[in-house]
């Protein structure tokens, strides 16, 4: 599926216990860069993926039906590859992932077995464990993986593997990503990452990261 190059629009979905003011500072560096930004916002843990990946569409779909290039951190990554596995047919641009568990969650599926883990995941459980269980053909497609282990995942027991604390590096990856890089940055603080923002500037203008 060719790329509208002229595209300027990116829609910013954030990821679990957040709301889209959480992507506030990446939203200004997208906005220096000559991008226009919007935010969704979206209960993380009260709606179904079904129903979040159709609000998104609804949210982020332009007046043709087509998508403009979107940017989602963690959890919100598995909400729009679930979107756009559903429109197959919407036109889109680039798309972004940031610390974004498509391989299933481990720090997820821990916390759920905790004593009041089935209430702090809500209906995110089932999204966060199960990762991305298909994915959708022709788009371009780009993950940015952190490296430093400081985040939920090092209370869950997982901080003995390579990931950025919450995330680990292999849960990030798939083999159909356009590209896939690693910045010096924890689950949370790639959100405000400069590194993270210039890397995300460069996949949006070329479809390709730089390493």
């Amino acid at each position: 599926m060719a790329i509208d190059e002229s595209i300027r629009e990116v829609v910013l979905v954030h990821g679990l216990w957040a709301k889209g003011w959480w992507m506030t500072h990446l939203a200004g560096k997208l906005s220096n860069a000559g991008f226009s930004v919007s935010k969704f916002d979206y209960a993380t843990t009260r709606s179904s993926l079904d129903r979040q990946a159709a609000a998104l569409y609804e949210f982020a779909k332009r007046d043709d039906g087509s998508l403009p290039h979107i940017v989602a951190h963690s959890m919100g990554g598995l909400i729009t590859v679930h979107m756009l596995v559903e429109n197959p047919f919407a036109p889109s641009g680039r798309i972004v992932l940031m610390g974004s568990p498509i391989k299933g969650s481990r720090a997820a599926r821990r916390v759920s077995r905790w004593p009041a883990g089935t209430t702090l995941l809500g209906a995110a459980r089932k999204t966060l464990s199960d990762g991305a269980q298909e994915w959708p053909q022709g788009r371009e497609i780009g993950m940015i993986a952190g490296n430093r282990a400081v985040g939920l995942g090092v209370l869950a027991g997982g901080a003995t593997e390579h990931g950025d604390g919450t995330v680990l590096a292999r849960e990030s990856l798939h083999d159909d990503l356009k590209d896939h890089v690693e910045i010096p940055s924890s689950h949370t603080s790639m959100l405000f990452s400069v590194k993270a923002s210039v890397q995300i500037v460069q996949f949006l203008r070329t479809g390709h990261f730089s390493h």
